[in-house]
């Protein structure tokens, strides 16, 4: 089982639920889907993880991070707007594998070596969106075996307040709409082709595998493909009461309406709740998202194991 996760400097808590992983336990803290947490698994996967594949990132990004507090939206998303970074495509750790940036080749060498790989799962984030959203490989995604983890992902996300991000993008980039709350994971050749398609090939051909990718590649055995997963968790929930539309994403597609005003707000230090009170906006606070992380973990291992029996 292999796990990652910063891969984008800008989404904080994926490293954090793998830091919480390392040095606390699962069980220590009762967490998971069922509270039990993964001890019987323990003894089934051993785990290789890099609880963050991007330090130089997380270290630009450390303004707004040391300034969010869950308690109070103005001060965190004025600080967000103001002093994220994020890397372009073409600096894209995600999609650098096996070697366009030094930190891609150091973490191949040290995950994907040839060794039989059950799970990949690498842990993002959305700055906004109106819920938790699963990413499942594509020849699983309809796999019997992963059906019980993308109905219990849905409960998580609820047990902490959190709806299913419905955002069906046509197939954009290579994700693959498969229900609420669920797209196929990312691949680097549908990046390339994204880029082709807008013609701009100097950023497709710096678009290679992804993590997932990478996974599959190396870690592969006979006709059986790593299951691999990718959580991305909204910092930002857009929770507001509407009239949903299945696969159109109304809160989301008014937020990106208002970004420049926001982000115009934020540098003068206007008012910032007027802005967003009628999306409903409110903070995932940390330790909600790092349950929803962790279960998620437990259950997409508990499909492998079922798989496997």
């Amino acid at each position: 089982m292999t796990l990652v996760a910063g891969a984008h400097a800008d989404e904080p808590v994926g490293p954090e639920t793998l830091r919480t992983l390392i040095t606390d336990g699962l069980a220590a803290r009762g967490w998971g889907a069922d509270g039990g947490g993964l001890e019987a698994l323990w003894e089934q996967f051993t785990l290789q993880i890099v609880p963050h594949v991007n330090p130089d990132g997380e270290a630009r990004n450390q303004g707004w991070i040391q300034a969010w507090d869950a308690a109070d939206l103005t001060s965190s998303l004025r600080a967000y707007l103001q002093e994220r970074r994020r890397e372009p495509p073409g600096r894209d750790i995600e999609f650098g594998y096996p070697d366009l940036r030094r930190e891609n080749e150091i973490v191949s060498r040290f995950l994907f070596d040839g060794s039989p790989i059950a799970l990949h799962a690498s842990l993002h984030g959305m700055g906004f969106s109106e819920g938790a959203l699963l990413l499942v490989e594509k020849r699983w995604i309809d796999e019997e075996a992963t059906l019980p983890l993308r109905e219990r992902f849905e409960l998580a996300a609820a047990s902490v307040g959190l709806r299913l991000h419905d955002h069906d993008r046509g197939g954009e980039k290579g994700f693959r709409y498969a229900g609420p709350g669920v797209w196929t994971t990312p691949e680097g050749r549908a990046m390339q082709a994204h880029f082709l398609d807008r013609r701009d090939p100097d950023t497709a051909r710096q678009f290679r595998l992804s993590s997932m990718g990478q996974a599959i590649e190396t870690g592969s055995i006979a006709s059986s493909t790593p299951l691999c997963v990718v959580t991305e968790l909204p910092l930002f929930q857009l929770a507001a009461e509407y009239d949903h539309q299945p696969g159109v994403p109304g809160l989301l597609l008014q937020f990106r309406d208002r970004q420049l005003e926001l982000a115009t707000a934020a540098a003068s230090g206007e008012a910032l709740v007027p802005l967003v009170q009628p999306l409903g906006m409110r903070m995932v606070p940390l330790r909600d998202a790092i349950q929803v992380q962790l279960a998620t973990l437990e259950l997409a291992l508990s499909a492998v194991q079922d798989s496997a029996s």
